[in-house]
């Protein structure tokens, strides 16, 4: 990576942000390419969130990330808004325009969509019905993605089921909502099964979910990234499931904001991989 006075800069803005992967992310990206730019981490505190991502422009930025707990705010905050930002109700990615406008994006549904292919290049939405469990922003891109991907039927599991049926009417699409306790049985037929909730995350609690309804060929997901391999990707890995991890998802999710900063759209690498999992050793 190289970065002379005219190099293109970009950022991930939060509060706090310390804990982001995103410079890791892209300074790889930026090194492999050899250019000439920089992406750093932006800690600002909500108050200030306005302000700041109003002063992108005037700062020469070609656009930020937009992560917790900024994400809602920058709904109202951003002169445009494109389509997936407004399916998901958040923004995560920011882009400077020729005008010093600023357009807000959300590339979760995006990173959702790719990583699968990539990870199980022989998968399709109309193989069977999904079960996505949770219904927030995490899940709103998941059902977004399958939505558009063409998915005939969509089992959203919650655990508050008013926020599952409102996901699902403002979402459209063939989604279905089902109570928390038949979660197992909504697992019957199924060839795709997603995690979107927290359960299962370092520091929350457990998943509780027997996979015994659950096809042998349908392929599981776990957006969850720490720890790497959840307690429900290593069930399903045992019972032969082919799984993919949240890692995946958040190396692609980066790809859209990087090609519209930085004029190059990046690949996800055995050795980018590599370099994120060793950000998750402690």
């Amino acid at each position: 990576m190289s970065l002379t006075g005219a190099g293109k800069v970009a950022g991930v803005m939060g509060w706090p942000v310390a804990h982001s992967r995103s410079p890791a992310l892209h300074g790889f990206w930026l090194a492999q390419y050899g250019i000439d730019g920089a992406y750093v981490p932006l800690p600002v505190r909500p108050e200030d969130f306005r302000r700041a991502l109003k002063a992108l422009p005037a700062l020469g930025f070609a656009g930020c990330n937009v992560t917790i707990p900024h994400k809602e705010a920058a709904l109202d905050t951003v002169d445009e808004l494109d389509t997936s930002a407004r399916r998901a109700g958040a923004v995560n990615t920011v882009v400077v325009d020729a005008r010093g406008r600023l357009t807000g994006a959300n590339s979760d549904a995006f990173g959702f969509r790719e990583s699968l292919r990539a990870a199980v290049p022989d998968w399709h939405a109309a193989a069977g019905p999904a079960v996505v469990l949770g219904a927030g922003g995490g899940a709103r891109a998941v059902v977004a993605a399958l939505i558009e991907a063409g998915a005939a039927e969509i089992r959203l599991v919650n655990r508050t089921p008013q926020r599952a049926a409102t996901l699902a009417k403002e979402l459209g699409g063939p989604v279905r909502g089902v109570a928390w306790e038949e979660r197992a049985k909504a697992l019957a037929g199924a060839a795709l099964l997603v995690n979107a909730t927290s359960l299962g995350m370092e520091g929350q609690p457990a998943l509780e979910l027997p996979l015994d309804a659950l096809p042998r060929e349908a392929v599981v997901n776990d957006i969850v990234y720490v720890p790497l391999e959840t307690a429900l990707l290593k069930a399903a890995r045992e019972r032969g499931h082919r799984v993919v991890d949240g890692l995946d998802m958040l190396m692609h999710q980066g790809r859209a904001g990087f090609s519209a900063w930085f004029g190059i759209m990046p690949e996800v690498s055995p050795e980018l991989r590599r370099a994120m999992e060793a950000t998750l050793v402690r």
